[in-house]
C-alpha cells in the first residue's frame, strides 16, 4: 500500500524558511514523478514543483522560482520542499504526489496523494 505523508508544516512570518517534508513508502518510486501542489481556501489546487525520481530533473510554477528548492533522498525515500523568503500568498495546504505523469502541472496525472501539511504565513 502506497503512502505518503507531509510533515513540516507551519505557522511563518514573511521572509521566514520552512522546510517540508514527504515520507514515501510502499512501492519502488524509481520511474515516477512527485510533485508538490497548493491548495488555498476557496481556490484550485496548484502545482508548486516537481522532480522525477530517477534523474532529479525538477520544475516550478513561476511565483516559487529563486525561493522553492524541491529535492529528494532516494535513501530514506522522502521528497523535500525547501521554502524560503515566503510570502503571504504562500499560504495554503501543501500535498505531495507520485504518479507516472507526463504533465507535471496537472494534479489529475498523479495517483497518489498525501493528506497534506498546512502553511500559514503571516505578514
Amino acid at each position: 500500500q502506497v503512502r505518503l505523508v507531509e510533515s513540516g508544516g507551519g505557522l511563518v512570518q514573511a521572509g521566514d524558511s520552512l522546510r517540508l517534508s514527504c515520507a514515501a513508502s510502499g512501492r519502488t518510486f524509481s520511474g515516477y514523478v512527485m510533485g508538490w501542489f497548493r491548495q488555498a481556501p476557496g481556490q484550485e489546487r496548484e502545482f508548486v514543483a516537481a522532480v522525477r525520481w530517477t534523474t532529479g530533473f525538477t520544475s516550478y510554477t513561476d511565483s516559487v522560482k529563486g525561493r522553492f528548492t524541491i529535492s529528494r533522498d532516494n535513501a530514506k525515500n522522502t521528497v523535500y520542499l525547501q521554502m524560503n523568503n515566503v510570502k503571504p500568498e504562500d499560504t495554503a495546504v501543501y500535498y505531495c504526489a507520485a504518479g507516472f505523469s507526463n504533465n507535471w502541472s496537472n494534479p489529475g496525472t498523479y495517483d497518489y496523494w498525501g493528506q497534506g501539511t498546512q502553511v500559514t504565513v503571516s505578514s
